[in-house]
């Protein structure tokens, strides 16, 4: 069914031929002669269609005045050839569109059918929002740990600010949800969110990812492009695995956060932007610093306020309530029947280690909720990752260190053995080793083996 709309129109036969063909089309409609009786209106309506010339307040001041009463109702403006700047200028001021004088009715028509478009996307995009806000409300995230809590504490508090954020903590504790927290809980939340894996993207393709590039920049660039920071103006940025930005982007980065203004590639024109960083980090920055693979005014720059979120192994209380939480998800996902976790089955799960932190829980959860045969997991529906992957790297990465090495040895002997389980993939290495890329490139350097 079509939503009410609102007629605002001064010459009653015009008004009358309106409303017998929108009647016909199934619009409900409401009459008004002038804005002052249209004001009274605008709460029931779904679109509004008025008069750009009319006795005492003008269509434009009713368009200003139906945006801050009813911002979700689209105005179109009728009005005659002569006036049609005043149109355009109205569009500039939140017209959803205008139609000249004189109309077909099937011309008024195909307006309001896009108006209606248009309301539909509107509201599509409020649910989602309203969806988002939701999610990230504080009562969705398990926090009943204390340093949990204090964790989700400071970012509810740093969400309203300005200020650059990072987020410290181990791989799966949860940083990618507390950065669109941060973000739907901020000023910035109905602008966009940008997330950049720096660790996914390769270092030559790094900078036109964040920055973009110009037509011509580089063989195969056949259309300019712009970059992640320029999508992200006005919202936030997420840098995600911060520590693995090489020395070259680090200064770029560093120049776009602190004077907002950057380059595409290929080009010398000056771009501005307003978007806030959040980044994160699962290794730590200050030894980067030492080692001289990340700079330390892009580290002060980042580290505005820092928020260090534990891993799961150091809030085992959350982790009950996180796996009802992940086995309701699943099973409505997945459409099975399984319900509930024995008591046995959760104890087996407060007893594990938990190295991949979170993430690893709902792996878990979702893998046993696929194989289990009732309706309630028992412990041994619960495959936890050491017994699904014999000899692997969380348990068996020490079982080829001999005796009698020194630590300079054994770090030594630890990085050459990983590059040749890895033939000479250094990305892989880092990875098999808990390094990043750039960390281990500095102790190859150290040891004379970068080449």
């Amino acid at each position: 069914m079509k939503p009410r709309i609102l007629v605002v129109e001064d010459e009653a036969k015009l008004r009358r031929v309106i409303n017998l063909h929108l009647s016909a089309e199934g619009w409900e409609v409401d009459e008004a002669s002038t804005a002052e009786e249209a004001l009274a209106k605008l709460s029931q309506a779904g679109v509004v269609l008025t008069d750009l010339k009319l006795p005492g307040m003008s269509g434009i001041e009713l368009l200003a005045r139906a945006r801050e009463k009813n911002a979700r109702a689209p105005v179109i403006l009728m009005t005659a050839f002569g006036t049609i700047e005043n149109a355009v200028e109205a569009m500039k001021l939140g017209a959803a569109d205008f139609i000249l004088k004189p109309f077909s009715p099937d011309h008024l028509s195909t307006i309001l059918n896009k108006s209606l478009e248009v309301l539909s996307l509107r509201e599509e995009n409020t649910r989602l929002r309203d969806e988002l806000g939701q999610r990230y409300r504080a009562d969705q995230i398990v926090a009943g740990a204390p340093r949990m809590k204090e964790a989700l504490d400071a970012a509810f508090r740093v969400a309203g600010a300005r200020s650059n954020v990072l987020l410290c903590g181990e791989s799966g504790v949860g940083k990618d949800l507390f950065a669109r927290l941060i973000h739907h809980q901020s000023p910035r939340r109905e602008k966009p969110f940008v997330k950049i894996n720096c660790a996914a993207i390769p270092e030559n393709l790094l900078e036109s990812e964040l920055f973009g590039y110009e037509k011509g920049a580089f063989t195969g660039a056949s259309l300019a492009k712009p970059g992640k920071f320029e999508q992200a103006d006005t919202g936030t940025v997420f840098l995600d695995e911060i520590g693995d930005v090489p020395l070259s982007i680090q200064v770029k980065l560093l120049r776009v956060i602190q004077e907002r203004e950057f380059e595409r590639l290929g080009s010398n024109k000056t771009r501005q932007v307003d978007v806030r960083v959040v980044a994160a980090t699962n290794v730590d920055l200050r030894k980067a610093l030492e080692q001289g693979t990340f700079r330390e005014d892009l580290y002060y720059r980042l580290n505005v306020f820092p928020i260090t979120i534990p891993p799961l192994r150091d809030r085992k209380q959350d982790i009950p309530e996180l796996a009802e939480r992940f086995l309701k998800r699943v099973s409505r996902e997945q459409g099975a029947a399984v319900t509930g976790i024995a008591p046995e089955a959760l104890s087996r799960l407060v007893a594990w280690q938990w190295p991949g932190n979170v993430r690893e829980l709902e792996n878990v959860i979702e893998r046993s909720v696929v194989l289990a045969e009732g309706t309630v997991l028992q412990p041994e529906d619960i495959l936890l990752d050491a017994e699904r992957v014999p000899n692997s790297t969380a348990t068996a990465d020490s079982s080829f260190l001999p005796d009698g090495f020194t630590l300079e040895q054994y770090e030594g002997h630890l990085i050459r053995e990983a590059l040749r389980r890895t033939n000479g993939n250094k990305s892989q290495a880092a990875r098999l080793l808990g390094l990043t890329r750039n960390a281990l490139r500095y102790r190859l350097t150290q040891m004379g083996l970068e080449a």
